[in-house]
């Protein structure tokens, strides 16, 4: 196999669960936990050779894959997905929400609406991109005290939308699935 897909696990309902390797959905199908599938991009895996068929082994997977049994990741979308830099950076676009210029993740911070010193937390909905020049700007202070407008106001992503920030090499058939379970009141562009 040439390319290497990730596979989109749902659990048996439909709800997203996670990224999982070939190998892994290989391993559902084999052990018959695929319930149901819904991707139109199909991959054949084949294996080796059976001892005692001499028959050359060959699986067909699928992008999109609902497994059975029951879930070990929470599935509904109020659960807080873990933060951190590289899915914050990818969520306001690598773009300083301060500045509104485009950066490299190594010249963005990590930059509380509400400082830590004044009592704000380390949440989704009180973080933001910046580059380091707006963040140092900005110091210990609120954007109203600093005089610093905010581009976009900072949001919390849900269970698909994490997913789409977590991996940057999906396929068409698995974003068109993502994207009918982001939050329309949020914008998150993807392209």
């Amino acid at each position: 196999m040439k390319i290497s897909p990730i596979i989109l696990k749902l659990d048996v309902r439909g709800f997203p669960q996670s990224w999982i390797t070939w190998q892994e959905a290989v391993g559902l199908y084999v052990r018959d936990r695929v319930a149901w599938q819904i991707g139109n991009q199909d991959f054949r895996v084949h294996g080796g050779y059976s001892r005692i068929t001499l028959c050359h082994s060959e699986v067909e997977i699928n992008s999109i894959i609902a497994v059975k049994g029951k879930c070990t990741i929470h599935t509904g979308y109020k659960v807080v997905p873990g933060l951190n830099n590289a899915e914050l950076f990818r969520r306001d676009r690598h773009m300083c929400l301060y500045c509104g210029q485009i950066y490299k993740d190594k010249l963005l911070t990590r930059d509380h609406v509400i400082p830590r010193s004044l009592g704000g937390i380390d949440r989704w909905s009180n973080v933001v991109t910046a580059c380091r020049r707006c963040n140092v700007a900005k110091g210990g202070r609120t954007p109203e005290q600093a005089n610093m407008k905010l581009l976009a106001i900072p949001f919390t992503p849900n269970r698909a939308e994490f997913l789409a920030l977590k991996n940057r090499k999906i396929f068409a058939d698995q974003m068109d699935f993502l994207k009918k379970q982001f939050n329309h009141t949020q914008m998150m562009d993807f392209s």
